[in-house]
């Protein structure tokens, strides 16, 4: 089969033919799923630049893939076979405390993580545990499904850390347009997309400096927001959430998911504002299987809706790449 495969950092993607699993290869509780569709994320760009390097090569990446179970492990109900399903990337030991309460992703003895430490699902098969091949339904199709295994799952399990609430007339403010923010967004088409999808309000972000500003100024009072998802994570738009004028107000729940290395973008803020406004700041990393579960549930639902710009070949992945860097 064909995939897209990382050999360290700074080194080319490569497109290449490697073995197809086979049930000779899978565990008592494994399953194989022939993959149908495959989203692109940031996470391969930060693969590809060096961004990211989890020390493991080569390996198939990608981690959001949907398709159709065709072998099963000895220990699995051959009924699985024909399924349609959604893979959760994420595989931990199953023994620790994380595990145990549900939190694979924070597993300290991750048995696999697919596209990141283990092959995954940028290509035409992959092998993963019967419990991380969750079920979607015959309405969804595998493209519109597809993002649902990073891009919608990390928003989900974001919301949770970041507690909205309704009932007390908050706001929220979710800081970058990609695959897990659609709020505050750089170009004319993302700005019409969010407003589409449900946005009160959108800010144009090309200057992170102004962006506070324009929040203070959307929000009641010059109050800034309740909630803040900062899905980009460059010292820029960090520090246009913090301080005194920040975009988060009183006691704001600061939510980070995106990410930058190096020391340029180290996060910087004075503890005294933080305290003075009882400000929370809290990391949110992946999702855990329950949130995709959910996922899954609200999209099929109509509650979430899923954006494909486009879709491309397997043997296309560098112009998907080009893509999401634009």
């Amino acid at each position: 089969m064909e995939a897209v495969r990382y050999h360290g950092p700074n080194e080319a993607l490569t497109f290449e033919t490697v073995p197809i699993p086979t049930e000779a290869d899978l565990s008592p509780d494994e399953v194989i799923v022939r993959v149908e569709a495959s989203a692109l994320c940031h996470t391969e760009l930060h693969f590809a630049d060096g961004t990211l390097n989890l020390g493991v090569k080569p390996i198939t990446l990608g981690h959001e893939a949907v398709g159709v179970i065709t072998a099963v492990g000895s220990d699995i109900s051959p009924s699985r076979i024909g399924q349609r399903v959604i893979n959760y990337y994420y595989v931990g030991c199953a023994n620790c405390r994380w595990c145990n309460r549900g939190d694979q992703q924070l597993c300290p003895n991750l048995k696999a993580e697919h596209g990141f430490i283990s092959d995954g699902g940028l290509a035409g098969y992959i092998r993963t545990p019967s419990r991380n091949a969750v079920v979607i339904p015959d309405s969804l199709e595998f493209v519109d499904a597809a993002p649902i295994g990073c891009g919608v799952t990390t928003a989900v399990h974001a919301a949770k850390l970041g507690r909205v609430d309704s009932t007390q007339d908050e706001c929220a403010l979710v800081y970058g347009c990609n695959g897990v923010g659609f709020g505050l967004v750089q170009s004319e088409a993302k700005r019409k997309m969010a407003i589409e999808l449900g946005a009160d309000f959108v800010i144009d972000g090309t200057d992170a400096s102004s962006v506070a500003a324009a929040v203070r100024e959307k929000t009641g009072g010059g109050e800034g927001v309740d909630v803040l998802f900062e899905c980009v994570g460059t010292r820029d738009t960090l520090d246009s959430c913090v301080g005194w004028v920040g975009a988060l107000g009183r006691r704001g729940r600061l939510v980070l998911v995106g990410y930058h290395q190096g020391e340029e973008h180290e996060f910087r803020c004075h503890p005294i504002p933080m305290i003075v406004y009882e400000q929370t700041v809290v990391g949110s990393v992946g999702a855990t299987l329950e949130d995709l579960k959910e996922a899954v549930k609200y999209v099929g639902e109509g509650k979430i809706r899923t954006v494909v710009d486009s879709t491309i070949s397997l043997n296309e992945f560098q112009n998907g790449l080009d893509r999401i860097k634009s």
